[in-house]
């Protein structure tokens, strides 16, 4: 691999007041986004023009070009639903605009065929962290914890519980757990768990295309197990925006009627559904290289800091589950963000981006990141990391 790139190969930036952070946020991005060595490119960097022009001349290489454009849901939409569908081996799939939406639908569709408006669900799981309430507020369900361990439900926690749930939602992989999985064993007893107690299953697939790798068992084995599923398409993939739900297709055609009175049966919607059926063409037969470099990386980031002496520090999981994973060091997360741009700066690489404090419970006095390892982060070697998390750890001190 070259050398990292003088810091005159970045775009100069301008100074940024630390009180706005709006214009600290748009520096951030500029200087990460401008870099010329990175583990992965964020679906902000680029742009506009950038990525229009990759998109329509995939387009025009891939026969797409003549087809015709979507009106409410035909077109390339119909399309994009069928090889999704094929893809997770279920009967039938429906395009939203987003995975909130698609998650609501598809909860209150087996609240209604379950009667019951309970979903048994992990606290650290999107809709109860990143959804301001919507299960709630907007489709009338309630939600139950099964634990608030950073992992997903165990069998012995499914049949425990005290109060009756009609639906298991189980988040694959738990992103805020540190983009964890359970076993192949694991999940199938968790799954037959809940059968027996006449619950459905639905899975929150939105990073499901790379489960495969650490489960050992194909995206359709994987999807089949639930009763419906959940995928994005810009999340692993690098679609603009998008998700599908599949599953049965009586569910599917009610989903349908409520994506509708949610607002979701948008006029036209090719490019996003172009965008995805690219991600699927081309990402997706990559993810399982992402996903075995992810754990060349992680093992290089934690010999970096064990090397250097860095005290307490937290590569997790220590075997990355897909391709993304968490990194923890004993400091404020102001300092490391800071220390993580002024390398790109100096060096036009990225490796660390914006630092953040644990949740909820989480211990002070510490900072967790996460880390993507994309095309772009299958050129490191495994001394090309150990030399980047050296020179950051350097603006440290």
């Amino acid at each position: 691999m070259k050398p990292a790139s003088p810091a005159s190969h970045v775009s100069p930036v301008g100074p940024v007041s630390p009180v706005d952070e709006e214009a600290a946020r748009l520096h951030r991005a500029k200087v990460w986004g401008g870099a010329e060595r990175t583990l992965w490119r964020t679906q902000v960097d680029g742009t506009v023009g950038t990525r229009l022009r990759e998109l329509a001349e995939w387009t025009e290489a891939s026969a797409h070009g003549d087809g015709p454009l979507d009106v409410y849901g035909d077109g390339p939409v119909e399309t994009l639903e069928r090889r999704v569908a094929e893809l997770l081996g279920h009967p039938a799939a429906v395009f939203f605009p987003t995975g909130t939406m698609a998650q609501q639908v598809a909860l209150r569709c087996w609240a209604g065929r379950t009667d019951s408006p309970v979903v048994a669900l992990h606290p650290l799981a999107h809709p109860e962290v990143h959804e301001g309430g919507a299960l709630g507020a907007v489709s009338g369900l309630r939600t139950v914890h099964l634990t608030d361990a950073p992992r997903l439900p165990t069998a012995e926690e499914v049949r425990d519980h005290p109060e009756p749930f009609g639906t298991l939602m189980l988040e694959l992989p738990l992103r805020d757990a540190g983009f964890v999985l359970p076993t192949w064993d694991e999940l199938t007893e968790v799954v037959d768990a809940a059968g027996e107690r006449d619950a459905v299953v639905h899975f929150d697939g939105a990073r499901l295309w790379e489960c495969p790798t650490h489960f050992g068992r194909p995206l359709a084995e994987i999807a089949g197990l639930a009763d419906s599923v959940y995928v994005s398409f810009y999340k692993s993939l690098g679609g603009l925006s998008g998700a599908a739900l599949a599953g049965p297709e009586d569910v599917m055609a009610e989903a349908r009627v409520w994506r509708h009175r949610y607002g979701g049966l948008v006029f036209q919607q090719y490019p996003a559904a172009l965008s995805a059926l690219r991600g699927l063409d081309v990402e997706l037969p990559r993810l399982p290289s992402y996903v075995a470099h992810a754990r060349v990386v992680a093992d290089a980031v934690r010999e970096a800091f064990a090397e250097a002496g860095t005290g307490w520090f937290r590569v997790h999981p220590e075997v990355p589950h897909t391709h993304q994973f968490q990194v923890w060091l004993p400091y404020d997360p102001e300092t490391l963000t800071a220390a993580s741009l002024a390398q790109t700066e100096a060096t036009g690489t990225v490796l660390f981006r914006r630092w953040s404090a644990p949740g909820a419970g989480g211990p002070p006095g510490v900072a967790v990141t996460e880390l993507t390892v994309g095309g772009a982060g299958l050129e490191w070697t495994a001394e090309d990391v150990r030399a980047a998390v050296r020179d950051f750890l350097s603006r440290l001190t």
